[in-house]
């Protein structure tokens, strides 16, 4: 059996637990986890068997026709763009020791590719990510987890060029880097640049999150984009902040050790207050007391 057939076979033995993690707006309906897509979007077209007859970890996207089984549903949900990133995520998720870095000059692990390019930026000060900012009425923006590259590769179906980027690191709670959310900008003004696609991540992100302050203060704020969050800091100084990046990784994200207060950020709109409702089930497992802004004396 290949590496790969031996993760799909492990994922398919907790095939709800994958569910919950990458299909967070999702929910179980008899032997199907029931979403809208592959993505982890809301709705009633993605069915993901649970349990025989059958086999378990099978998906059919009935909108889309796309079929698979659940490692491939973790590079999809995920943001892996490679199979060997895919393993690595997965292996991860099932606690499995991670592979032997292959040999070779074609080997490329995006995590260390992350890491390497962390390296290569500067601190924000100063800089067009933190004029772009700036711009976006956010004043606090000085923290650690965000740095400034001024000639970062950008690459699509319209060619290669370099830009100025605003990169943040993204981390499980401690310093070790284990991915990267680039932003890029517009050379000549302070606003994103005009791409299909002007933000990307780079590495494992997943359940994990750009952090803004000393995570030993007891209370947490927990939103989706990074320009939200530091748009709270700045309106709320002295808050302890976290940005997961997308929905889906909202709903995976684990507080650290020592959080006794957890807030959920979202936008007061149909979508946010959906995103509340899914994301709020795996976090109340953690113990901690929730707090919802959007709903005024609200508890979970």
């Amino acid at each position: 059996m290949s590496p790969a057939a031996r993760v799909s076979a492990a994922l398919a033995g907790r095939a709800e637990e994958v569910c919950r993690r990458y299909l967070p707006q999702g929910r179980r309906s008899g032997r199907y986890w029931i979403a809208g897509d592959i993505r982890g979007a809301r709705g009633r077209s993605l069915f993901v068997r649970l349990a025989p007859p059958g086999t378990p970890g099978k998906w059919t996207d009935a909108s889309s026709d796309e079929h698979g089984d659940l490692l491939d549903l973790v590079r999809i949900a995920s943001g892996a763009g490679s199979l060997r990133a895919a393993l690595a995520e997965a292996r991860a998720f099932l606690s499995m020791p991670p592979m032997p870095a292959p040999a070779g000059p074609d080997s490329y692990d995006r995590t260390e590719a992350a890491r390497r390019l962390w390296q290569r930026c500067r601190a924000i000060d100063g800089t067009h990510a933190e004029a772009y900012l700036r711009a976006r009425a956010i004043h606090r923006c000085r923290f650690p987890a965000l740095r400034f590259h001024p000639r970062l590769l950008h690459r699509d179906e319209a060619g290669v060029r370099r830009l100025p980027a605003l990169v943040a690191a993204v981390t499980a709670g401690g310093s070790t880097v284990t991915g990267v959310h680039r932003t890029w900008l517009d050379p000549r003004c302070p606003a994103k640049a005009n791409l299909p696609r002007p933000r990307k991540a780079l590495g494992r992100v997943h359940g994990l999150a750009v952090r803004f302050g000393d995570p030993a203060a007891g209370s947490l704020l927990v939103g989706e984009g990074i320009e939200t969050v530091l748009s709270i800091v700045t309106a709320l100084p002295g808050t302890v902040a976290a940005a997961a990046l997308s929905a889906g990784s909202l709903g995976a994200f684990a507080p650290p050790p020592g959080t006794a207060r957890l807030v959920i950020a979202r936008d007061n709109d149909p979508e946010g207050r959906a995103r509340r409702r899914t994301s709020r089930p795996p976090l109340r497992t953690c113990g901690r007391r929730l707090v919802d802004p959007g709903a005024p004396g609200r508890r979970f």
